[in-house]
C-alpha cells in the first residue's frame, strides 16, 4: 500500500475519533478524568507518527499525548494491547528486556492496542483521556465508522 493511501486512512481514524469525544464527554466518568483534552497518537509499521490533541486545556492535552504516545509506542515495540504486555511480562510469559522497556517504563494500564486493517495496514492506536475501556472503545467504534474492524 502507498504511504498516501495509509496517511489518507490514518487522518479518517483520527476525523472519526474527533467526531466521538462528545459522546464520551456526555458520561461524567470520562467527562471528570480530562475535560475532553485528550489526544490520539498513531504510529504505522514503519515508524511514522501522527496524532492529535483535542480540547481547550492545552497543558492537559500535552499530558494526555504524553500517555497515548507511551501507549502508542509500547504497543509497537512489543506488538501487544498495553495492560496485556505487562500482565504477560508479570506472569513470567514473555521476557521483558527483548523489548528494551524496563519496568518503570511500562505504561501500565488500558488504552494502546495493534491494530491490522485489510490484513496489511499495522498500526499502533493509543489514546488517552478519559477511562482505559473507553480509551479502546474509542477507537474501535472510529475504524468502524470508516468501515474497519479492530484486528488486533
Amino acid at each position: 500500500m502507498e504511504q498516501k493511501e495509509k496517511r489518507m486512512i490514518i487522518e479518517k481514524i483520527i476525523l472519526s475519533v474527533e467526531s466521538l469525544i462528545p459522546e464520551y464527554m456526555a458520561n461524567p466518568a470520562d467527562k471528570n478524568i480530562s475535560n475532553g483534552s485528550v489526544a490520539v497518537c498513531i504510529i504505522d509499521d514503519e515508524g511514522n507518527v501522527s496524532g492529535k490533541l483535542f480540547g481547550a486545556d492545552k497543558i492537559r492535552s500535552r499530558q494526555s499525548f504524553n500517555v497515548a504516545w507511551k501507549k502508542a509506542s509500547q504497543v509497537w515495540i512489543t506488538g501487544m494491547k498495553t495492560g496485556e504486555f505487562e500482565k504477560a511480562v508479570f506472569n513470567n510469559e514473555v521476557d521483558e528486556h527483548k523489548f528494551g522497556i524496563m519496568r518503570p517504563d511500562f505504561v501500565g494500564w488500558i488504552g494502546g492496542q495493534p491494530v491490522t486493517l485489510d490484513d496489511k495496514i499495522k498500526l499502533s492506536i493509543g489514546f488517552s483521556g478519559f477511562r482505559g475501556t473507553s480509551d479502546l472503545e474509542i477507537v474501535g467504534k472510529a475504524l468502524s465508522q470508516i468501515g474497519y474492524s479492530v484486528k488486533s
